[in-house]
């Protein structure tokens, strides 16, 4: 099975929890054995590939700038590229552009998805129950993977995949192992680092920095 196998499935559910105007948003990145994979929450119609013109990748983050500091300040992302993207206007990224940012990705060896595709219009919370209907699609993404190590970003995306209550403050720079299948990935959860949670980002980069190092990354 192949990445690509799941996108159906995130269609469909994209009709039943997400705005139906807007693209479900898959992930990107390296898809062979990448050392880290990044899990966020559900992607939001800021994200321009949502957008029922967009022709190219459906991948998180495209048009947007914050989050993309996060992964220059801890080293995943050279200095150039981010000029480049926060220099440019959301309506400024175009297909071409968005694939040489996630080569670039995939080039560093990392991955970046979300639990749940389900795009919205704004930043909504979303229900435990809406995540709990990703999870399964989200451990045979895992799965495909084979993922050095987890990073999760936030308590509610943290706590679902652990299936345990989960509050980041307390689970700094520790990690727990998750089974998936014949392998033991470790899952480290980091405070979420985009709109509410922005004040936390330096406590994010933190404790990104420390797991990649603890790692050899």
């Amino acid at each position: 099975m192949k990445i690509q196998d799941l996108y159906k499935e995130y269609d469909k559910l994209q009709l039943k929890y997400g705005d139906p105007n807007l693209h479900a948003i898959y992930n990107g990145g390296c898809t062979d054995n990448p050392d880290v994979c990044f899990i966020f929450m559900n992607p939001t119609g800021k994200n321009i590939a949502s957008l029922p013109d967009w022709n190219g990748i459906y991948a998180p983050w495209i048009g947007t700038k914050n989050i993309w500091k996060l992964f220059k300040e801890v080293g995943l992302l050279e200095n150039d590229l981010y000029e480049q993207i926060i220099n440019k206007k959301p309506k400024d990224w175009d297909e071409e552009f968005a694939l040489k940012v996630y080569n670039y990705i995939a080039s560093k060896k990392f991955f970046i998805t979300n639990l749940g595709k389900c795009t919205q219009i704004d930043a909504r919370p979303l229900p435990d129950s809406v995540y709990l209907q990703y999870l399964d699609l989200l451990k045979k993404e895992l799965e495909i993977l084979k993922p050095k190590v987890v990073i999760t970003l936030g308590n509610q995306v943290s706590s679902i995949l652990l299936n345990q209550k989960v509050s980041v403050s307390e689970w700094r720079k520790k990690s727990e192992l998750l089974k998936i299948k014949n392998d033991e990935i470790p899952v480290y959860p980091v405070y979420y680092p985009i709109g509410n949670g922005i004040f936390n980002i330096d406590k994010a980069i933190e404790d990104i920095k420390y797991i990649l190092q603890k790692h050899k990354i």
